[in-house]
């Protein structure tokens, strides 16, 4: 965890969060600060108020099952099925599913990469699915994610990520679609805040 003396002049909504986060420069590629999930997951109080900020922002009857994108949105999208009682979908990368599936490739900020799902994944229910992933950067993840589930006949109830990179305008590449985030950061404060991580 980032000292709290080196944030006493930081504040703003998801303080305590953001100083659990940790910030790596220049992973995967140069250029990208990473925001590692981890530090903050490993804190059981954090990690369960994270969850709920995340799960109840959506009226759980609008969306019967929910679907979590590899790989770190299988956690809190497993939590969130689990709690609202809901059945969970997970979506994954090419050649992880054993059945048939379908695929959409896209565009991600640091390269390109593809998902799929099995083809009968919204059988046995309403079809109304909740997006669930750690982080939106691009928006190019989770519009592919929206996309494979159109294609089965789903439609998308909404779309829940912990963090959002908002200067990447990730938000506007779904813009159809109900969207929530719980923290956000801009690039200024990315570079400020890793800094601190790098102390």
């Amino acid at each position: 965890m980032v000292d709290n003396i080196s944030l006493t002049n930081y504040y703003g909504m998801g303080r305590e969060y953001k100083e659990n986060l940790r910030l790596i420069r220049n992973y995967p590629k140069d250029g990208i600060v990473f925001v590692d999930v981890t530090t903050l997951l490993k804190n059981p109080t954090l990690y369960q108020q994270a969850m709920r900020d995340m799960f109840n922002y959506f009226d759980a009857d609008s969306y019967d099952v929910v679907a979590g994108i590899e790989s770190r949105g299988f956690i809190g999208g497993s939590v969130t099925a689990y709690i609202k009682d809901k059945g969970f979908i997970p979506v994954r990368k090419p050649g992880k599913l054993p059945y048939d599936t379908i695929r959409q490739d896209y565009e991600l900020e640091y390269g390109t990469d593809a998902l799929e799902i099995h083809r009968d994944a919204l059988e046995g229910t309403d079809g109304r699915v909740l997006i669930v992933d750690d982080l939106v950067a691009t928006g190019g993840t989770l519009l592919a994610t929206c996309n494979l589930f159109e294609k089965i006949g789903g439609s998308i109830a909404g779309i829940s990520t912990f963090v959002e990179l908002a200067d990447l305008k990730g938000r506007e590449k779904v813009s159809k679609y109900p969207f929530d985030s719980v923290i956000s950061y801009t690039n200024e404060e990315l570079d400020r805040l890793v800094k601190l991580w790098e102390k």
